[in-house]
């Protein structure tokens, strides 16, 4: 028999934690055997079939061995392997400081041995000062590779599932990940593979090729997350206010160039959309310069002077536009009250704040389109059903799922009624035979 190597092993003494016996298949418990010839996968046997010289395909029972125990002590006499592991365990779930309950999950020793010793060897010993040292400097180094969270540097910490929750996609700043990933199901391929001495050279492929396509699954997750974090999208009501600070025409730009936002670094998009804000303010400068020049203007004083004239002009113009409006708005009576306040505005020298309604042919208001602009969904609705949230003012998540219930039931009966429909989301009814009607034409249900 070859020479034995006496080593211990990182797993815990749970045998559940450990493969079983390649011979009987029972657990494993310490001390058990493992062959230092057979790998990469690890051939572990009981003491019992290593005793009965065990056999299996390419391994044989003259093969040098390692015995695989923790049963010897490491830093001090009195204190196992086994036991320096179940203390270390039992401070990181119990906490540093709480001594009573990590003896408690210890057992075998007591409040003030595991202190002392934990202080002795862990905290005080001179001997990990260099490691420690090693630690902190790793982590200077890989400190500037992280990935920066620069535009929100303390994003807000909201309660669980509440709206601004949901606004910031299910953020959890306190361990900065989200609470459903990317491809969030991606490790659900993977949880039944098991690489084993016996797969084929095609099965052994074929694994491989599954572990592949998880890893770039697992890229292309790191890479979004990056974007999110990078040009500051977490908090998007945030991300929405400074975006509202720019004109209107640099807002349809910004909405237009937001897709390029992914191969630019954050730094470079804000700077093409600040110039372009720059752009925009010298034309509008130089269109009221030629304005000047068309009208004469030869100095800025003559210039103030132009302006408060065209003002005044303005005001007039608007006054003599009041009438007409009450004209074609005469029957409907808030739009008369709306006139009146707009009048004593101007009488009283201040400009009038209040503007005409809207309305709809039964005289109601009718309210402005629902703007859908960085809600949640919007992404999966093609521009009809973008139209249709819009003019419904319904958000696009919400959309979705009646959307998904109307389908589910009417797949079961074969088609779908009104009534129906109506009693299965309890929303609006004018709302409802909107999508309703949308379906129906649309082709996605049928009618019953």
């Amino acid at each position: 028999m070859n020479d034995e190597d006496h080593l211990f092993s990182s797993e815990q003494d749970d045998p559940y934690d450990k493969p079983p016996c390649r011979g009987c298949s029972s657990y494993l418990t310490e001390p058990y055997i493992k062959c230092a010839e057979c790998g990469p996968t690890p051939f572990l046997l009981c003491l019992q079939c290593f005793t009965r010289g065990f056999e299996y395909k390419k391994h044989q029972s003259d093969h040098r061995y390692e015995i695989m125990t923790s049963d010897f002590p490491v830093l001090e006499p009195g204190w196992t392997a086994q036991e320096e592991m179940s203390l270390l365990e039992a401070v990181m779930d119990c906490g540093f400081g709480n001594w009573q309950d990590v003896a408690y999950q210890m057992r075998t020793k007591s409040k003030e041995e595991c202190e002392g010793h934990y202080m002795k060897n862990f905290i005080n010993n001179p001997l990990f000062s260099s490691t420690l040292l090693g630690l902190r400097q790793m982590e200077a180094r890989t400190a500037d590779t992280a990935i920066p969270f620069k535009p929100t540097d303390d994003p807000p910490r909201p309660a669980f599932d509440s709206l601004l929750s949901r606004d910031m996609a299910g953020y959890m700043p306190a361990r900065a990940d989200f609470m459903e990933e990317f491809d969030n199901y991606a490790e659900w391929d993977l949880k039944d593979i098991d690489f084993v001495d016996d797969d084929s050279d095609i099965l052994h492929a074929l694994k491989i090729a599954v572990v592949d396509i998880y890893h770039s699954r697992l890229k292309e997750r790191q890479r979004r997350k990056k974007i999110i974090r990078d040009h500051g999208l977490i908090h998007l009501r945030k991300f929405q206010m400074l975006e509202r600070r720019y004109p209107k025409q640099v807002q349809d730009l910004y909405e237009a160039m937001r897709r390029f936002a992914r191969v630019v670094g954050p730094i470079e998009h804000d700077k093409f959309i600040e110039s372009h804000a720059l752009e925009f303010e010298l034309r509008r400068e130089i269109q009221r310069l030629q304005e000047y020049r068309r009208a004469g203007i030869q100095s800025f004083c003559s210039a103030k002077v132009y302006e408060r004239v065209k003002r005044v002009r303005e005001d007039e113009r608007r006054k003599r536009s009041m009438l007409c409006d009450v004209l074609q708005l005469i029957q409907d009576g808030r739009a008369c009250q709306q006139w009146l306040h707009k009048q004593a505005a101007i009488d009283a020298g201040i400009s009038p704040v209040v503007t005409s309604i809207p309305t709809s042919a039964s005289g109601r208001r009718s309210a402005p389109p629902l703007n859908l602009t960085g809600l949640p969904g919007t992404d999966k609705l093609n521009d009809r059903e973008k139209e249709l949230c819009q003019v419904v003012r319904l958000v696009p998540g919400a959309y979705l799922e009646y959307k998904q219930a109307l389908l589910n039931e009417s797949r079961r009966q074969g088609g779908l009624r009104l009534a129906q429909a109506r009693a299965l989301i309890k929303i609006d009814v004018n709302k409802t035979r909107k999508i309703y009607d949308f379906l129906i034409k649309e082709g996605y249900i049928n009618k019953a």
